[in-house]
């Protein structure tokens, strides 16, 4: 699809970083109110945002629910999170994934009304890994929502951000106890990360809740942030089909 104008259902366009055209899926539902929120959804490594348009759901709830839906294309499939090796050519090469994430954030803005403050990533494996060297990297993202996904930025100046972490307790590729999985990624176990969150966000202790195979822990925090662990027993490397509604129900409720 070439580049195209704002208009109602799903656009591509294209902001230049670095010397590079790089690309962005919108979907604009109808209807939409003025300063309306928006979520970046992050394919995961040999996706593409076509593909995660398509598999996720969130047109859907977007065009119910009257929010935008941003799906950035990472070059060759793939995004450089800043850290752990991750993942294929855009880490060999040092791929600015920060700036053309914020760029294209930029871009919508200019050409939408968008509210500043309810502007939210999520995504799943080397894209939920993106969410969080977003959030350790810029200020622009009130809450995150990583699916099977671990974080590898050495996260040195991390932004206060609300965090919804949904993590299998079988997934093989990246281990919700750490350590290096098939896919080659060796990083902090997913409570860990969790953990370090709550630090960042100043957090009470977490309330924990189990429904059937589902385990919910969420520790409210300073500045009515709240940082969650979704654990799902047995759970593999997957988009679990709660996913899409739980993590905008928690995005609606975190703005900046």
């Amino acid at each position: 699809m070439p580049p195209s104008a704002f208009v109602s259902g799903t656009s591509v366009h294209t902001v230049k970083i670095g010397g590079v055209d790089r690309t962005y899926r919108l979907y604009l539902p109808t209807g939409l109110s003025a300063s309306a929120p928006l979520v970046v959804m992050l394919h995961g490594a040999f996706g593409n945002a076509a593909r995660a348009e398509r598999a996720y759901g969130w047109d859907e709830l977007a065009e119910s629910d009257k929010f935008l839906v941003a799906y950035p294309d990472g070059l060759n499939w793939t995004w450089n999170v800043n850290g752990g090796g991750c993942c294929g050519r855009p880490a060999r090469e040092g791929v600015d994934d920060v700036a053309f994430i914020t760029a294209a954030v930029a871009d919508i803005a200019k050409n939408v009304s968008i509210n500043p403050s309810r502007v939210y990533a999520t995504g799943i494996s080397n894209g939920g890994i993106m969410s969080y060297t977003l959030a350790c990297n810029t200020g622009v993202f009130a809450a995150i929502g990583p699916d099977a996904a671990t974080q590898l930025d050495p996260c040195r100046s991390p932004h206060p951000t609300s965090v919804m972490h949904i993590h299998g307790t079988a997934d093989r590729l990246i281990p919700y106890g750490g350590g290096s999985g098939l896919g080659a990624i060796d990083g902090p176990s997913v409570p860990a990360v969790n953990a370090f969150w709550r630090n960042v966000d100043r957090c009470g202790a977490p309330v924990t809740t189990t429904e059937g195979l589902v385990t919910t822990s969420t520790a409210g925090c300073a500045d009515s942030r709240s940082v969650v662990l979704v654990t799902v027993n047995d759970g593999g490397h997957q988009w679990p089909p709660f996913a899409t509604r739980a993590l905008w129900d928690f995005f609606a409720g975190h703005p900046h």
